[in-house]
């Protein structure tokens, strides 16, 4: 279907929508929009509030011709450039866009990337396709983390760190072994954190991919009760994040921007028990989030800002608020299931140290439990 790939939705949707068995999601409408240059009408049609930001308009190539293209085995320095766009353009739509409908489109591209590696091409040509290829397979693996598809999600991530040791891209090898240091954090294994960000740090120099490698092991040592380490990696990480610019497009999701550095600093910071700092961080998370429309742009840092703020308050003894505040962490449109359900238990495990027998422990802990069940951990 042209318009699927256009819009870079599954076909199955783009069927499922035409033939009336199902209402489309913010999402899909906006992709769909973004297609067909609609200007918003079909946006519009859709009940808002779920809707993620704009994607860019610009596009060098429309998505049919492209793959037109690559069936075509055509694998000259325009269609390998349009690759690359795509990817980018995938990795950009990570905060908004249903994952199922992410992974999906990702995988697709990921295919007609490797039927071209399959064929013979220069040796140029073939390092490219495997630079595309990766930077989809970690976009691809970390959809997969969130979806709770844990094991599939640790085969993709060694399948974009050996496309990196293959076409020597140090960059997207340190952005694999910062997926392995966030699985290892999310499953309580943080020894296994640290040693994975000696790993990344090790296959690049001085890069964003090393500051959020950075912001991992800050975390890490904050569950661990290491408060020195914690300052120390935050301290080292900024300075590095310091001397980058701004980037042009932060919603990618293998950047890093200052605004991304206060939901790291938030997370260390609560772990380690200091609230003044961790409360100011997740204020601004929650303030560098919204738009100015009143939409979130970063949905999932957003709900552990909230998780954050209903710690501090557990801590100032202040359980209603806590319940209540924590509570809206779990409304998010876009969820990375791991993350979210780490971060909500250790705030139960806060409630129930201030309040075992009580209305708020109890309410929180069903409300976890029921996002639990909706994973496939």
């Amino acid at each position: 279907m042209v318009l699927a790939a256009r819009a870079y939705v599954a076909k199955s949707t783009i069927s499922d929508l035409e033939n009336a068995r199902k209402e489309p999601t913010p999402d899909t409408a906006k992709a769909v929009d973004r297609a067909l240059s609609a200007g918003g009408e079909l946006t519009g049609m859709v009940t808002a509030g779920a809707a993620g930001p704009t994607p860019p308009a610009h596009q060098l190539w429309e998505a049919s011709e492209l793959l037109a293209r690559v069936r075509a085995s055509d694998v000259s320095a325009a269609t390998v450039e349009a690759l690359h766009l795509t990817a980018y353009d995938l990795c950009r739509d990570y905060s908004w866009r249903d994952a199922a409908e992410l992974r999906a489109d990702g995988l697709h591209w990921l295919r007609e990337v490797e039927r071209l590696l399959r064929r013979p091409v220069g040796l140029r040509q073939h390092k490219e396709l495997l630079t595309v290829a990766g930077w989809l397979a970690l976009l691809v693996g970390c959809v997969e983390y969130d979806l709770g598809m844990r094991p599939t999600a640790e085969s993709t991530r060694v399948a974009a760190l050996r496309l990196a040791e293959e076409g020597g891209n140090g960059e997207i090898a340190a952005w694999a072994w910062e997926m392995s240091a966030w699985f290892a954090l999310t499953q309580g294994r943080y020894p296994d954190v640290l040693a994975a960000v000696e790993s990344g740090r090790a296959r690049v120099g001085e890069h964003t991919a090393v500051v959020q490698l950075l912001g991992q092991e800050a975390k890490a040592r904050g569950r661990m009760g290491d408060l020195p380490g914690v300052r120390y990696a935050l301290e080292r990480g900024r300075q590095l994040l310091d001397r980058f610019p701004r980037p042009v497009h932060p919603e990618h999701h293998f950047v890093v921007d200052p605004d991304k550095w206060d939901f790291y600093a938030m997370d260390a910071y609560r772990l380690a028990g200091d609230d003044e700092p961790a409360q100011h961080h997740a204020e601004e998370v929650l303030r560098l989030g919204t738009a100015s429309n009143g939409t979130e742009r970063a949905p999932m840092r957003m709900a552990e800002a909230r998780l954050t703020l209903g710690a501090v308050a557990a801590r100032a003894g202040e359980l209603e608020q806590a319940v209540d505040v924590g509570l809206t962490a779990f409304h998010a449109t876009r969820r990375s299931l791991p993350s979210l359900l780490m971060v909500a238990r250790e705030v139960a495990a806060e409630l129930r140290r201030r309040d075992p027998p009580g209305r708020p422990w109890n309410e929180f802990r069903e409300a976890v439990r029921s996002v639990a069940a909706g994973s496939a951990e």
